[in-house]
Protein backbone atom coordinates (compact mmCIF):
# COMPACT_ATOMS: atom_id res chain seq x y z
CA UNK A 1 0.00 0.00 0.00
CA UNK A 2 1.46 3.34 -1.13
CA UNK A 3 1.58 6.09 1.65
CA UNK A 4 0.91 9.29 1.60
CA UNK A 5 2.91 13.00 3.82
CA UNK A 6 -0.52 15.37 4.49
CA UNK A 7 0.11 18.49 6.35
CA UNK A 8 -2.46 19.82 8.70
CA UNK A 9 -3.11 21.85 11.92
CA UNK A 10 -1.92 19.84 15.44
CA UNK A 11 -5.69 20.16 16.68
CA UNK A 12 -7.43 18.57 13.77
CA UNK A 13 -4.81 15.83 14.06
CA UNK A 14 -6.05 15.64 17.94
CA UNK A 15 -9.15 15.37 16.83
CA UNK A 16 -8.92 13.10 13.89
CA UNK A 17 -7.04 10.70 16.83
CA UNK A 18 -10.00 11.32 19.17
CA UNK A 19 -12.33 9.93 16.46
CA UNK A 20 -10.35 6.99 15.88
CA UNK A 21 -10.27 5.62 18.95
CA UNK A 22 -14.02 5.68 20.19
CA UNK A 23 -14.48 4.15 16.81
CA UNK A 24 -11.69 1.66 17.61
CA UNK A 25 -9.95 2.11 13.84
CA UNK A 26 -6.69 3.60 13.15
CA UNK A 27 -5.97 7.12 12.34
CA UNK A 28 -5.41 5.46 8.71
CA UNK A 29 -8.23 3.53 8.34
CA UNK A 30 -10.01 6.62 9.17
CA UNK A 31 -8.89 8.89 7.01
CA UNK A 32 -9.50 6.32 4.38
CA UNK A 33 -12.98 5.92 4.79
CA UNK A 34 -13.47 9.89 5.17
CA UNK A 35 -12.18 10.19 1.68
CA UNK A 36 -14.05 7.30 0.10
CA UNK A 37 -17.21 9.54 1.78
CA UNK A 38 -15.97 12.20 0.26
CA UNK A 39 -15.32 10.95 -3.27
CA UNK A 40 -19.07 9.29 -3.30
CA UNK A 41 -20.92 12.52 -2.11
CA UNK A 42 -18.61 13.89 -5.12
CA UNK A 43 -20.15 11.63 -7.71
CA UNK A 44 -23.54 11.65 -6.37
CA UNK A 45 -23.67 15.84 -6.49
CA UNK A 46 -22.12 15.63 -10.19
CA UNK A 47 -24.46 12.88 -11.06
CA UNK A 48 -27.34 14.63 -9.74
CA UNK A 49 -26.14 18.38 -11.24
CA UNK A 50 -25.63 16.51 -14.49
CA UNK A 51 -28.90 15.07 -14.54
CA UNK A 52 -30.56 18.46 -13.79
CA UNK A 53 -28.72 20.00 -16.53
CA UNK A 54 -29.82 17.33 -18.96
CA UNK A 55 -33.62 18.10 -17.56
CA UNK A 56 -33.35 21.57 -18.63
CA UNK A 57 -31.85 21.47 -21.72
CA UNK A 58 -34.43 18.65 -22.32
CA UNK A 59 -37.19 21.39 -21.77
CA UNK A 60 -35.68 23.88 -23.73
CA UNK A 61 -35.44 22.29 -26.52
CA UNK A 62 -38.67 20.51 -27.07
Amino acid sequence: MARVLISMPEEFLDRIDQVAVGENRTRSELIREALRSYMYKSRVKSSTLAAKNAAILDALLD
